[in-house]
């Protein structure tokens, strides 16, 4: 209740300073981007003349507070800006002291201006605390304060849809408050609408054009048109891959709105969406590009020697109607010759090559960074160059200084733009000496100390032979299967007991509890000694080995780990299954982020999933949905209580472009979801953990005991001719048959285990289930 002060008591009060309002109270409009842009998208959103605008964490405030009376700026925003994730509109600070506080807040709201009765909606809760401590209650309860004021209102409610709601609500609880927001873009604006195609690691739309900007190509274009030498100008990406910094440089030139090919914006369903004013900016947007392509266009060569991920490049052009003014060609960076630059005065050669995460050895990479500074020095002299790359180090081997850093974040990967003039003052004379060879402590008395294989001893012999032996056969299956992270060792020779997994270049070693028996001396000696091979062996740098001890102390020590160097050192790895990307972090959990002995357990759920339905509980990082996503699941939910893993998931998706409307991302007790869930799904992943006391768990799971009721539970769930997928780590685990016995049930055990964790069949179990 606000207090009402008499005229004696405003002298008193007025030396009491009113709270300072927020920025949401501030500003109109609220623009989301990668942390890293904000800077930009400020300067971008000022020139576009919606300011003011105040950049914040991983976003920027603009417009002023009348302006969202004709929403013209925000629909200028999300159609003119190349930097920007989401547009949202901010209604209202809810108080969340209470959940019924939450709710009267909320149904004050006039919803009735954004959502027709029979319209629909969908309200994306993110947040819990002791109040509301579920997610899915939050946004149950804002989800009731709307559908209950338009009932009283119209005397009928709206519906929820999850795939393609007509007001799609953003919901941020921190701190006892509720930030309440419309989501006026739809899907996140990165996705232009031209690429349907796309090579290995492909750059986002909008971090490309963050490159280009950063990189000087807007302020190179505008010098060009006032000299009247556009023609002149050139854009080289020598490994261009989907053609992505070459098409948003296109765009750049020909003035087109990077939004203008989307099909739809979150705005156009609002009951409030002002048609008129949006048709005038999408009507001047169409002016601008038929003025923009008429004109004189820079030349714009892409290369790159993989002939496949040209051919999704030329299509993406081709949607994007620029295929008349950028040139795809099939060339290594080896063969780029002068003659292929005649015509360009000035030039700037912008790429995004691969740096360890997605292709090669390092070895080869820094071979090819070295022919590409060498192709600068004797085809590009005088222009500008922008390397962005995730692994820095690989590009001082071109041998030319940068002047320039700027750290971004490609999706959850940690990576700089080097900018670099090719003129020979910056050249260096000499290629960087090598980093001579040190012993380097990789944990509590477990050392990176490279020598010469005869300096071994016996046992790192044995050890290293059996892992090449494995590998013989090892590397072969894994490149036909398409996979990068495969088990080459697990504790083959019992006295040496390590689980050892290759990670495309890196290798991850994690020791098995020795018995109570052996001297733990003796056990970290082992343990060295298979660092050791490893090391010698493989010719392996410490960056590229990762190693996790167990100790006989309880607690958080339990396991060591390498969590002491700087998190930009610790950023994920991206690694492939298959078709899919996946994010691993091998630093900071027992655990990489991919359950490996899953591997067929998740191709198995990507089959039966295939236009179908799927719920994953106990979802981890979502790895089996991203799967099934891809395999053409038509919608999924996946669940799991850690906000972490949740996370984690998001990032997995982003890599594979899956989307969060259709494929739905859930932190929750699986336990109280399974109570009050009441769709019906096609196929069910149950994958519980063997053990968990959690505190955010509403009971104790044991799944020796609990997987019954798991199972029966799931089985409601499923529609005729579903499929319940139950797995399980448990090596004692016995599943009950007779208490199963009204279902029908198939061992999926053997079928399960592939190549690589044949030596172990025991390292899970799997079962097919569905009504007899």
């Amino acid at each position: 209740m606000t207090e009402k002060h008499s005229g004696r008591d405003r002298q008193n009060s007025s030396a009491k300073r009113s709270p300072k309002p927020s920025l949401s109270e501030q500003f109109a409009f609220f623009a989301t981007c990668a942390k890293g842009l904000e800077e930009l998208l400020q300067a971008e959103i000022e020139a576009l003349g919606a300011g003011p605008a105040k950049q914040t964490v991983a976003g920027v405030y603009f417009g002023e507070l009348a302006d969202r009376d004709s929403l013209e700026k925000a629909y200028k925003v999300c159609l003119w800006s190349r930097l920007a994730n989401k547009i949202l509109l901010p209604l209202a600070t809810l108080n969340a002291n209470s959940a019924e506080a939450m709710y009267r807040d909320a149904i004050e709201i006039p919803w009735e201006e954004y959502l027709a009765p029979n319209g629909s909606l969908l309200v994306d809760f993110v947040g819990t605390d002791r109040i509301i401590n579920n997610s899915q209650f939050g946004a149950l309860k804002i989800k009731d304060a709307i559908v209950d004021r338009l009932r009283e209102i119209f005397g009928s409610r709206p519906s929820v849809s999850k795939q393609f709601p007509d007001l799609r609500i953003n919901a941020r609880l921190h701190r006892g408050k509720v930030a309440l927001s419309l989501d006026m873009s739809g899907e996140s604006l990165h996705r232009r609408g031209y690429r349907t195609q796309q090579g290995l690691a492909p750059l986002k739309e909008n971090l490309a054009a963050a490159i280009l900007m950063r990189a000087g190509w807007p302020k190179m274009l505008e010098e060009a048109r006032e000299n009247n030498t556009t023609e002149s100008l050139g854009l080289l990406d020598p490994m261009c891959g989907s053609g992505t910094i070459l098409l948003e440089a296109a765009l750049m030139a020909a003035d087109i709105a990077p939004g203008i090919a989307r099909s739809a914006f979150g705005f156009e369903t609002w009951r409030n969406h002002q048609n008129d004013v949006w048709l005038d900016i999408r009507e001047d947007a169409l002016k601008r590009r038929q003025q923009g392509l008429a004109k004189a266009m820079p030349k714009m060569i892409g290369f790159d020697q993989d002939s496949k991920v040209l051919r999704a490049a030329k299509s993406n052009a081709q949607r994007a109607k620029l295929d008349r003014y950028v040139s795809f060609s099939t060339q290594s960076v080896a063969h780029l010759e002068s003659d292929q630059l005649q015509g360009i005065e000035k030039g700037l050669l912008l790429s995004n090559p691969p740096y360890g995460e997605r292709l090669g050895e390092v070895e080869q990479l820094g071979e090819l960074y070295r022919s590409l500074g060498d192709k600068l020095k004797s085809c590009c002299e005088g222009w500008a160059c922008g390397i962005f790359t995730g692994n820095p180090e690989l590009g001082k081997t071109m041998g030319i200084r940068a002047h320039k850093r700027y750290k971004l974040f490609n999706g959850p990967l940690a990576s700089e733009l080097l900018l670099i003039n090719v003129e020979q003052s910056q050249f260096v004379n000499a290629p960087p000496k090598e980093i001579a060879a040190q012993k380097v402590e990789l944990q509590d008395g477990v050392f990176y100390k490279p020598q010469a294989e005869s300096e071994l001893s016996e046992g790192a012999v044995m050890v290293l032979n059996r892992m090449r032996k494995n590998l013989k056969s090892l590397r072969k299956w894994a490149k036909n299967s398409e996979i990068d992270c495969f088990r080459v060792y697990d504790a083959d020779i019992p006295e040496y007991s390590a689980a050892i997994d290759v990670y495309g270049e890196h290798w991850h070693v994690q020791e098995y509890q020795a018995p109570r028996s052996i001297d733990e001396q003796k056990a970290q000696q082992r343990f060295q000694e298979i660092v050791d091979a490893l090391v010698s062996g493989f010719e392996l740098r410490d960056d590229q080995l990762f190693v996790k001890q167990r100790r006989r102390q309880s607690g958080k020590k339990q396991y060591e780990t390498q969590r002491d160097r700087a998190a930009e050192q610790r950023a994920k790895l991206i690694v492939k299954e298959g078709s899919a990307k996946l994010a691993v972090n091998l630093w900071d959990y027992l655990d990489s982020g991919v359950f490996l002995d899953h591997r067929l357990v998740r191709k198995k759920v990507a089959e039966l999933a295939y236009g179908k339905r799927l719920l994953n509980l106990f979802c981890y990082t979502a790895t089996a949905t991203v799967q099934a996503a891809m395999a053409g699941a038509s919608s999924s939910v996946s669940v799991d209580m850690s906000r972490t893993y949740i996370d984690w998931a998001a990032e997995n998706f982003e890599l594979n472009n899956i989307s969060t409307k259709r494929h739905e991302l859930l932190q929750e007790d699986c336990f109280a979801y399974l109570n009050q869930c009441r769709e019906a799904f096609d196929v069910i992943m149950l994958d519980p953990p063997s053990f968990s006391n959690s505190k955010r768990m509403s009971k104790v799971l044991d799944i020796q005991q609990d997987h019954v009721a798991l199972v029966k539970r799931c089985m409601d769930l499923l529609k005729p001719g579903g499929v319940l997928v139950f797995s399980n780590n448990l090596r004692s685990f016995k599943l009950d048959y007779e208490a199963l016995e009204k279902y029908q049930i198939k061992d999926f055990s053997a079928a399960s285990i592939d190549k690589d964790f044949q030596r172990n069949p025991k390292i899970h179990q799997c079962w097919l289930i569905e009504a007899k």
